[in-house]
């Protein structure tokens, strides 16, 4: 069953001789539970492709269907709910709030959602992620495994459907960087989660299911690595 369907996907950014076609007529799907490895140069067009499909980031043409629903069909309001509770989006740089402890950023998405707290999901994060006794630390007080790891939480708190990480290891050192894809891989396989990761790490996309690679804007490589 496909969980995610693009479309003939295009995003033109500025016009006339300052156009630039960050992706130009992308169509793919994917499964759910899949794990997908993103690979191409930078200026392909991998975090632009990310945005849109997380809600972020608006197509120029072309349609992206998310659980059969047409994400953009939306209006603002109603991406907004989309992008809270069914993608979990996790970035290179952390962005965790500073004045805000690890449980604090962890649950963040679920109070502006206006939701309750699920303690037992919560509790079982911060175990798998490995930050149990750290719950009140500041952000710097962490190391920089740490803070993505509680970035990965807060992705994760929401039970999104589709986890979408854009170089989710490039700030990090070898062991913490296959650490952070194990726990990735870990909640892939135990929430039945489709996990899309852009990376310029071959170690990591062999890990993938699947390898898309984009050049210009386009697919240029679509290869089932296992089933």
């Amino acid at each position: 069953m496909d969980i995610l369907k693009v479309e003939n996907l295009s995003k033109i950014y500025g016009n006339g001789e300052n156009e630039v076609h960050a992706l130009n007529d992308v169509s793919f799907s994917v499964k759910k539970g899949e794990f997908i490895a993103i690979i191409g140069p930078s200026g392909s067009g991998k975090s632009t492709l990310l945005h849109i499909l997380g809600g972020v980031d608006k197509p120029t043409s072309g349609k992206v269907f998310m659980d059969g629903s047409d994400v953009y069909a939306q209006n603002d309001e109603q991406l907004a709910v989309f992008r809270r509770r069914q993608v979990g989006l996790i970035y290179q740089f952390y962005n965790l709030i500073p004045v805000l402890n690890v449980m604090e950023n962890i649950t963040l998405p679920v109070l502006m959602d206006g939701q309750q707290i699920n303690n037992e999901r919560l509790n079982e994060l911060l175990d798998t992620l490995k930050l149990k006794g750290r719950e009140n630390h500041l952000p710097n007080q962490l190391s920089g495994g740490q803070q993505q790891r509680v970035s990965i939480g807060r992705a994760l708190m929401n039970a999104p459907s589709v986890v979408l990480a854009d170089e989710p290891t490039g700030n990090l050192d070898s062991k913490n960087s296959q650490e952070i894809v194990e726990l990735l891989k870990y909640s892939n396989k135990k929430y039945n989660q489709t996990l899309i990761i852009i990376t310029h790490d071959e170690n990591i996309a062999l890990q993938a299911d699947r390898i898309l690679a984009i050049e210009d804007g386009r697919i240029t490589r679509d290869e089932v690595i296992r089933k």
